[in-house]
């Protein structure tokens, strides 16, 4: 069974609650949606893409010589029957895996496993794609996983802030700014409604610029 893969590379996890842990980043080609502030429309439109089946995929991540996993894209989740057979393996091979989707597919129930953590995104207004997010699997999601908000401007942060006051959420909360935007504009905003979630930009841009494979 072959995998549409983008890129593999190996960096420091730049977002959510694993920043700056050395990962394996497996990124998949294809997504259905188009938000306005994509920074990997690469992996989304056109040909840029290898078909690896899993022998070929397994034999280059080995060789990093690393067990923490980043499956992202595009929308892994569009791929679904080879995400299952992808993830299936590199569990049975004791690999921690994170998979970052964008709320809009049910996840599959091998992502229940506690080595596997769901950052699912919710979509605010900025993104052009709001009405994408499927409230109900950010409420399934479980303690182990994390929701992330990406935020580029007040609107955004009022639709995040509203929604997890509003909603009961078993999920870690991650508000991230847009790159670009005011990080400590974010930080004061959460500072002063005293939200209980985590601030983190993206640290992988905030070292290397705004590039591609870090």
């Amino acid at each position: 069974m072959k995998i549409k893969i983008n890129e593999i590379f190996f960096s420091l996890q730049g977002e959510g609650l694993q920043v700056g842990v050395p990962t394996i980043f497996i990124r998949l080609f294809g997504c259905s949606l188009r938000c306005s502030w994509c920074d990997s429309m690469y992996s989304v439109e056109g040909d840029d893409y290898n078909e690896l089946n899993t022998d070929e995929l397994l034999n280059i991540i080995e060789k990093i010589e690393c067990k923490n996993i980043c499956i992202t894209g595009g929308e892994p989740l569009e791929q679904k029957l080879q995400l299952e057979n992808l993830t299936n393996i590199l569990l049975d091979r004791n690999y921690k895996i994170l998979l970052e989707t964008a709320g809009h597919i049910k996840p599959i129930e091998i992502f229940k496993n506690p080595n596997v953590i769901i950052s699912m995104d919710c979509k605010c207004p900025s993104s052009n794609m709001q009405k994408k997010t499927n409230v109900k699997y950010l409420k399934a999601l479980e303690s182990k996983d994390q929701i992330k908000f990406v935020i580029n401007d007040i609107v955004d942060y009022e639709y995040a802030r509203d929604f997890v006051t509003s909603n009961n959420l078993r999920a870690k909360i991650v508000f991230q700014p847009v790159f670009g935007s005011d990080l400590k504009d974010l930080a004061n905003l959460v500072l002063r409604d005293k939200l209980l979630v985590r601030v983190v930009p993206q640290l992988h841009k905030i070292i290397w610029g705004d590039i591609r494979g870090v």
